[in-house]
């Protein structure tokens, strides 16, 4: 079943936290919401859930209207950050609290149990109590609990947030996993963006309620409908520079350019993005800033800090007045001070309306 989302809208007061226009999740899909704090993703889940009732618009699960039921009719499984499990209760005990609330019979329970802690390798667990479970254990069983009811929508709210790195990357793969396994739909809010990038498979980007932008996440990545989408994905974030747009037409005959710090770059595929302006954003990702030997479509820069990222360095460089980030091998042993020479890929330039923040394309 698709869950569909037409008009919906929060307010608290005169605020608005959440105002979507139209959102269809096929089911089966990895769905994530992604923002900063406050961009209204958590509260649009609680909507969802039945936590939080809308100001406005409808939720549909099928064929069904959620508008109005009560969370336990909504067959929805919340996973939440805190895990919320019951100290007092054993592992066993806490999975299978759900099923005895709907009175599911004591052998199906125990049945049920024993299959989702195989599924998730919490067995030797079962009669522990949380105190005794680490954080990664904590988090399985609470998988675990919202599974047992073989609900047909999943709800994740930051899940992964209390634990530490290593633990992170471990449990993204295991919730990933476990997606292709029950093949059902799980909706995933974060504010980590190479959370989104690796699990989802299809993220909504979040500002002030309002969804940014909706689609795959390489599309997210490569191609990101405004300025806020672009300086919100990628670890070192975009490079945006201020240009100017140079109308003369050189001797070859060739189209608009732009300059940056007197500097003239081509960008033959994207001149009809710069007919009739004067200025434009340009955005270039530090690992499409290229260095190399000094040449004509090369600009002098010189290193102002140097940091260490495993095999990788990221490097802050000035460009005249205009500071970029570039990645290079740190096999390169740069240091401060040390100028080099860097040409920014054509082909992998971005220009964004200097006044609204979209992203200028070709229709």
């Amino acid at each position: 079943m698709a869950l569909r989302i037409e008009g919906l809208e929060k307010r608290f007061s005169e605020r608005v936290v959440v105002a979507i226009d139209s959102l269809v999740v096929p089911e089966g899909e990895f769905f994530a919401f992604v923002g900063p704090s406050g961009c209204g993703k958590s509260t649009t889940l609680n909507l969802i859930a039945g936590l939080e009732e809308p100001s406005s618009g409808s939720i549909w699960f099928g064929e069904r209207l959620l508008n109005g039921l009560p969370p336990r009719k909504r067959d929805i499984a919340f996973v939440f950050q805190s895990y919320a499990l019951y100290p007092h209760r054993t592992v066993f005990q806490n999975l299978a609290f759900p099923l005895q609330m709907a009175r599911v019979a004591r052998a199906r329970i125990a049945e049920r149990v024993r299959e989702v802690a195989a599924l998730l390798g919490i067995v030797p667990l079962l009669e522990k109590r949380p105190a005794q479970l680490s954080g990664g254990e904590r988090q399985r069983v609470a998988l675990g609990r919202a599974m047992v009811r073989q609900p047909q929508l999943f709800l994740f709210d930051e899940p992964l947030s209390n634990l530490d790195a290593p633990l992170r990357a471990q449990m993204r793969k295991e919730l990933k996993k476990l997606h292709r396994q029950l093949g059902t739909t799980f909706l995933y809010v974060t504010h980590d963006q190479e959370e989104a990038l690796s699990l989802a498979d299809r993220i909504a980007v979040m500002r002030d309620g309002h969804i940014q932008q909706c689609a795959p996440p390489r599309e997210i990545y490569d191609l990101p409908a405004n300025r806020f989408v672009a300086s919100f994905f990628g670890s070192p974030p975009m490079n945006f520079i201020d240009a100017t747009v140079d109308a003369t037409v050189d001797a070859s005959g060739g189209s608009p350019d732009v300059r940056v710090e007197g500097h003239r770059l081509t960008l033959p595929e994207k001149a009809g993005l710069l007919q009739g302006r004067d200025s434009v954003v340009l955005g270039i990702r530090p690992e499409h800033v290229r260095i190399g030997p000094e040449s004509s479509d090369r600009r002098r820069a010189c290193i102002s800090l140097v940091q260490l990222h495993g095999n990788q360095s990221y490097l802050e460089l000035e460009l005249g007045a205009v500071t970029l980030t570039a990645v290079a091998s740190a096999d390169g042993n740069y240091r401060a001070g040390q100028e080099i020479w860097i040409e920014l890929t054509p082909s992998r330039v971005h220009l964004f309306d200097p006044q609204t923040g979209e992203r200028l394309a070709l229709p």
